[in-house]
């Protein structure tokens, strides 16, 4: 057994000489260096080794790491006497997007021409031995953080031939989290500018570059239909439904046992199942995320140690300016429910705002969802049954859901308690601090309607209330009942606690005076539409039943309501 578990080291070399626990996945270079492809881009979630698998190839392949079998001994690939032959044999481009992040497209710019700028300090021997003149010693010199579009866009190719003239043989390109300035392009609003700028570097290395021999990509998403990879015909695409390179990332479920084997935890192996487990690769289910189970581990306790490494910005605004379909969908999932959706892999970030299929296609690629079956829909089209994918994954979006309201925590928590304890007036007060911070922050796009803010606050704060009253309450909304869609129901578990029903309502200048007479629309609506109808159809009372209006007008709002019995005898004297 491996004398300790380290987190974090994506070095392999590290990893092997400083005995850390490791898990052979050294078949992966056996296995892409047969099928003998050009180019190809591999997606996975965050954290499941793709970083590490980069490195390793780097280490088997490049010149800079000749007769390195200290590494590979003992491993599958030295296994096969062909492969020991090509260690430190070729001339290899190691870069990685993981660390271009900015708000601004000429910091994000900036970041990415450091990181080719590295790669030209590396090789600077170039120009020291003298092997470079003329134009390319020049070209060579030009290559700095500020350097043109022009000069950017060519740096790889450029590169790939002078060190293939030095070596006398073709380069293997591996790139690193290629999509992370897409990523980030698309939450700070500079698309089209690096979308343009990576779409020329990737035409140049991987396309039209006559010194390239094979390349490999990795990211969380594949970005299709894009200025991106236009015309990379020439890209072998491994996204999760693939059946190649099944085992090459992740931990299956027999190297987990064999884990827990090793460490003296294998009464734990359930609790591990129901924590990490529920990832799946083309037909290989069962695949474990490596950084949850190296975290196991090392500290034998459970929590979401996955979920926790990314600040999941992406995914928290989708979710929150997502459209009503997208957030009754989430609640279903945090309810135990499936939701079912076409998929397309193809992750189109350019779009104004994305459509649920989309997002849902993003959320499977990220690992936060998983498949659990398909039907065909309708015209044909195959349609997938999705679901939270484990546990660590479920407590994450609790997290999220919960941190939408950070700014405002203490109202946000004195509205729930005023809530529970039908304090009405308390309810005001709180509610309206709650709308004057965050509202705007659930917009649904850059110009969202005076309707449009509401409904989607008021979504988001069913998402966090369902952290809040878990296991008192099922928590749903925009749901049918009696004849009509209520706003908001909470649904009690425990028959001592009251039903509540929420109707939102924006102050309409045209037919109503005050807040006050929106207040009274939106208990009307209750009342008139029979929402309470499935509350009694599981027992409850209408001296059970509370029901509330809110009457938004901009970031004001008013609540007014009470018990059923009570509020039915009122509406009289409105």
């Amino acid at each position: 057994m491996a004398v300790k578990t380290a987190l974090g080291i994506q070095d392999f070399g590290k990893i092997i000489e400083d005995n850390c626990f490791y898990v052979d996945k050294t078949h992966f270079i056996k296995e892409w260096w047969e099928n003998g492809d050009a180019v190809t881009l591999i997606t996975r979630p965050r954290r499941f080794g793709k970083t590490l698998a980069m490195s390793m190839m780097d280490y088997f392949f490049s010149i800079r790491h000749p007769g390195r079998s200290d590494l590979f001994e003992g491993l599958s690939i030295w296994k096969e006497p062909a492969y020991r032959k090509l260690q430190g044999t070729w001339p290899v481009i190691f870069l990685s997007f993981a660390a271009v992040k900015g708000n601004r497209f000429e910091t994000a710019r900036e970041m990415l021409c450091q990181q080719i700028v590295n790669l030209y300090t590396d090789s600077r021997f170039l120009l020291e031995e003298g092997f470079l003149a003329g134009e390319d010693a020049a070209f060579f010199q030009r290559i700095s953080v500020t350097m043109n579009d022009a000069a950017a866009a060519e740096s790889i190719r450029q590169l790939s031939r002078f060190l293939c003239r030095y070596y006398g043989k073709k380069v293997i390109i591996l790139l690193d989290e290629y999509d992370t300035p897409m990523q980030e392009a698309y939450v700070n609003g500079y698309w089209e500018e690096m979308s343009g700028f990576i779409g020329r570097l990737f035409h140049a290395a991987f396309k039209t570059n006559p010194y390239l021999e094979r390349g490999i990509m990795t990211g969380i998403t594949r970005v299709g239909r894009e200025s991106v990879f236009s015309d990379l015909n020439n890209l072998t695409v491994v996204t999760a439904a693939s059946c190649m390179y099944e085992t090459a990332f992740g931990f299956t479920g027999e190297e987990v046992l064999l884990a827990l084997e090793d460490f003296g935890l294998m009464h734990e192996k359930e609790e591990v199942r129901r924590w990490y487990d529920g990832f799946r690769f083309g037909n290989c289910g069962g695949i474990y995320n490596p950084w949850s189970i190296l975290n196991f581990l090392k500290f034998r306790e459970f929590s979401a140690y996955w979920a926790n490494t990314s600040s999941n910005k992406l995914i928290g605004d989708l979710i929150r300016k997502g459209n009503t379909d997208i957030k009754t969908s989430m609640e279903d999932l945090m309810n135990g429910k499936q939701l079912c959706a076409a998929l397309d892999e193809q992750i189109v970030f350019s779009q104004p705002d994305m459509d649920s299929n989309a997002v849902w296609s993003l959320f499977l690629a990220s690992g936060y969802l998983k498949i659990t079956g398909s039907r065909t829909g309708r015209k044909g089209r195959k349609e997938y049954f999705l679901d939270i994918v484990n546990l660590e994954v479920r407590v994450m979006f609790e997290n999220l859901f919960s941190g939408w309201f950070s700014p405002c925590r203490p109202a946000y928590s004195r509205f729930i308690k005023a809530l529970l304890e039908n304090d009405t007036e308390g309810m005001n007060g709180f509610m309206n601090e709650l709308a004057l911070a965050v509202v705007s922050s659930f917009d649904t796009g850059k110009h969202p309607s005076e309707r449009a803010q509401p409904e989607s606050f008021y979504h988001g704060l069913v998402l966090g209330m369902m952290t809040e009253l878990d296991g008192r309450y099922v928590l749903a909304s925009n749901r049918e009942s009696g004849y009509g869609r209520y706003d908001v129901m909470l649904e009690p578990k425990d028959v001592k606690d009251d039903g509540i029903i929420f109707e939102f309502k924006v102050w309409n200048g045209k037919k109503e005076e005050s807040l006050e007479d929106t207040v009274h629309a939106a208990l009307g609506q209750i009342m008139d539409k029979k929402y309470a109808q499935s509350l009694k159809n599981k027992g409850i009372l209408e001296n059970k039943i509370r029901i509330y209006g809110f009457a938004f007008r901009g970031k004001e709002v008013l609540i007014d309501g009470g018990y059923l019995q009570d509020m039915l005898r009122e509406t009289a004297s409105w």
